[in-house]
């Protein structure tokens, strides 16, 4: 079981009619790994909207056919997905589209709403009718209500957002304005850039500005609304500096792209350090360092500059399995990790190796990994940690919503290297954290139980499938 994070945002707007959704289809594929569940993209064509939205991946749910179909235009919203509040169904693919009293509008959303439960309730209890089991429809629904006593759209988002709590980097397109906007803690990664030619660029990560020809600007901050319009842009921050910045750790550890900055932290750097600090806190006799593709690379890289210790690619993965790979049923016996990742013998056989891998959630993928290694000939294995054990459950976007199923929870660092099979085992210390984020403030919760904001009542991730599995008496099964 790896963590996983919600999505990815991506937003255009140009001074002149252009091809929005070709810009947006490849910015979402520089965002693929925030989200391969379904994706959408809305184009706004002088208030017209067009969209297309599916389950799957962008290269699946985007031919050329369909691309050429959506519109030429100035401005275009999209999204990648990977659910964890709401089902994997279509009804919840994004950006979400509303028609009210005074307009339309489309939203993106990256992040989870920490009274999201709360919020529904109300809402339903006042006559609302959801039509999706995610909480993006929530802060639509809030957005929505606040504009029909707004004087703008702005203003509507500024005040649902004295509303909303939890991790949101949002994305809004009316028929006439782009907007961005990044909860007052900065939980999720949220930044704009611009082209040559004058069209803006709003992303989730900055690799996504880069890939369409962008050159970054700078990050969004938290509690900032930011206003396109083919006038330009102006910045909104009566909610900047309510709260302290908790932008999530992880972010560093494992679920942006390597070549992004985040709030100026490159995300490579980061990476790299952790393996270096783990060298020094966790030293090996080792013949090799070897890094689980793709996010223990860095890491991997790191630890071998400060020991000493070879660098070496000792697995390889397939790289064109996403997230819709289809399991091997029972009766085929197939090792899904062999499937996607095949050990080097020629480089670990007879070895000793460092293996560097960015967390240990359950300890099953962990121990397949070994295994895997052992089998090509690894003499000794050494597993490095590039975060802390990860002790709490997650309610800003990542989906691990329970201690149920985490080992560190249930034993000890000794008893879980004997259980994944390793020579030794060890953790990033817990007071290396700041140096990853070079001192900036971040949230560590699912380390410590430290939340920044209060913690749900409700944690069920959609309430709507846990009642049919309740009445299917699946309630308390385990995978």
């Amino acid at each position: 079981m790896s963590i996983h994070e919600e999505c990815g945002v991506f937003g255009v707007i140009s001074p002149e009619v252009t091809d929005v959704a070709g810009i947006s289809y490849y910015g979402l594929y520089a965002l693929q790994h925030r989200g391969q569940e379904s994706c959408g993209i809305v184009v706004n064509d002088d208030g017209v909207f067009a969209s297309h939205k599916d389950l799957g991946l962008i290269s699946e749910v985007f031919s050329g056919d369909i691309l050429s179909r959506l519109p030429k235009a100035r401005m275009a919203i999209a999204h990648t997905r990977y659910g964890t509040t709401g089902g994997n169904n279509r009804n919840n693919c994004q950006p979400i589209e509303v028609n009210h009293q005074k307009g339309r509008m489309a939203l993106a959303h990256n992040g989870n709403l920490s009274n999201s439960a709360e919020l529904r309730n109300k809402l339903e209890l006042s006559g609302a009718i959801f039509h999706t089991t995610s909480d993006t429809e929530t802060i639509a629904y809030i957005i929505t209500k606040e504009r029909l006593t707004s004087p703008s759209i702005e203003v509507a988002l500024s005040r649902a957002m004295d509303t909303i709590d939890g991790a949101y980097s949002l994305l809004l397109m009316s028929p006439q304005k782009l907007i961005c906007a990044r909860d007052p803690y900065g939980f999720r990664p949220l930044c704009f850039g611009r082209t040559k030619d004058g069209t803006y660029i709003i992303a989730s990560e900055s690799c996504a500005i880069t890939a369409v020809g962008g050159e970054f600007v700078r990050d969004v901050e938290p509690g900032e609304i930011i206003v396109f319009t083919k006038n330009g842009y102006v910045s909104r921050r009566e909610h900047c500096g309510k709260k302290p910045r908790k932008l999530c750790i992880f972010e560093y550890i494992y679920f942006a792209r390597p070549d992004s900055v985040i709030d100026g932290v490159s995300v490579h750097d980061s990476r790299v350090a952790a393996g270096r600090i783990l060298a020094k806190a966790h030293p090996a006799n080792a013949d090799i360092v070897v890094g689980v593709p793709d996010s223990g690379l860095d890491a991997a890289l790191g630890f071998s500059l400060e020991s000493g210790i070879p660098y070496s690619i000792g697995l390889i993965k397939n790289k064109y399995i996403g997230r819709t790979f289809i399991s091997p049923g029972q009766d085929m016996r197939l090792d899904q990790v062999k499937i996607k990742l095949s050990a080097i013998e020629a480089s670990v056989k007879g070895k000793s190796v460092v293996l560097i891998d960015d967390s240990i959630v359950r300890g099953n993928t962990s121990g397949r990994l070994v295994k895997l290694l052992r089998e090509a000939g690894a003499k000794e294995i050494h597993m490095r940690i590039s975060s802390p054990p990860f002790l709490n459950p997650c309610y800003y976007g990542t989906d691990i919503d329970s201690r149920d199923n985490l080992i560190a929870c249930r034993h000890s660092v000794e008893e879980i290297a004997k259980i994944i099979g390793v020579d030794s085992l060890g953790y990033l210390p817990m007071e290396a954290l700041p140096e990853l984020a070079k001192s900036m403030g971040f949230c560590d919760a699912c380390f410590t139980g430290n939340y920044p904001t209060n913690v749900p009542a409700d944690t069920r991730k959609d309430r709507f499938e846990q009642k049919l599995s309740e009445k299917a008496g699946l309630s308390g099964s385990a995978d």
